[in-house]
């Protein structure tokens, strides 16, 4: 997940600097946007952080990061959205299509980075900035905060899909976890030795998320020629397409899959994954 931030100036429609998790603003291109009653304060909406790691002290996520980002010129205050990325997106979209001035930055997941940039939501990247941006930074990261050839956002964070294993596990399913391994082999493993296989695949971005995994994995795109908006062509109904469902069924009907499968998501899979069962996530 991404967020985005946007940065307020004079447009005839409302524009805000976007942060992304993989896309994220930078405090050397925010814009003062307060009038001549002092120092402006500039409102950065965010999602919600995780709880800080037990004898934490000291600024902690974003929060923490707008603390740090306060100078002479301005101040950054932070406004919570909601937990779930489709919300968070319904109520940015909704506050920026009414021209809502109180958002300057907003954390914007990179799966909206694209809709928000052609919605005219997001403020122009100066050009000096987006050089330092580009410069050392690896292509994906870049990809999910470009829109029609124009870095549109400023990367925060990224998060990568990555398969986590309990190596205890694996060995006494006889996986050998430093060579490629299938969906099929680590479901079959998991089914056949009292094991679960953590997925996200509530009704939410992170299936998208897996869904475009898996059709990537199979060797084809989840979405492409993009540059056509609504008449861009969809690989779900294709030989990858097929195969990413093949995965999704198998775990649905194998006793692999955790009891709350069709309403899992980042968080319901950690306890699950933190117990003797607990063989993939």
């Amino acid at each position: 997940m991404a967020a985005r931030r946007g940065l307020r100036g004079n447009f005839s429609r409302r524009r805000s600097l976007a942060l992304g998790l993989v896309g994220a603003v930078a405090a050397s291109v925010l814009a003062a946007c307060g009038g001549s009653g002092g120092k402006p304060v500039l409102t950065w909406y965010i999602n919600p952080d995780p709880t800080p790691p037990a004898g934490f002290s000291g600024p902690f996520g974003q929060a923490g990061l707008a603390a740090k980002c306060n100078t002479s010129q301005y101040t950054v205050q932070t406004q919570i959205l909601p937990t779930s990325a489709s919300d968070q997106r319904i109520q940015l979209a909704r506050r920026l299509a009414a021209g809502d001035s109180s958002i300057d930055l907003m954390s914007l997941d990179p799966a909206f980075t694209a809709e928000f940039a052609a919605a005219g939501f997001l403020a122009p990247i100066p050009s000096t900035n987006a050089k330092q941006l580009t410069s050392g930074a690896a292509q994906g990261i870049l990809t999910t905060a470009t829109f029609d050839n124009k870095i549109v956002a400023v990367p925060l964070w990224a998060n990568t899909q990555v398969l986590w294993y309990r190596k205890s596990f694996a060995q006494k399913a006889g996986l050998d976890m430093s060579k490629p391994v299938t969906w099929d082999q680590i479901i079959t493993a998991a089914s056949q030795n009292g094991g679960t296989v953590g997925v996200q695949a509530d009704l939410y971005e992170g299936y998208a998320v897996w869904i475009n995994a898996l059709v990537d994995g199979a060797g084809g795109q989840l979405v492409s020629n993009t540059a056509a908006g609504v008449d861009a062509t969809i690989g779900v109904d294709t030989p990858a397409g097929v195969d990413a469902a093949k995965v999704i069924s198998k775990l649905a009907h194998s006793s692999a899959a955790e009891p709350d499968l069709s309403v899992s998501n980042e968080g319901t899979v950690l306890t699950p994954f933190a117990t003797p069962q607990g063989a993939f996530q």
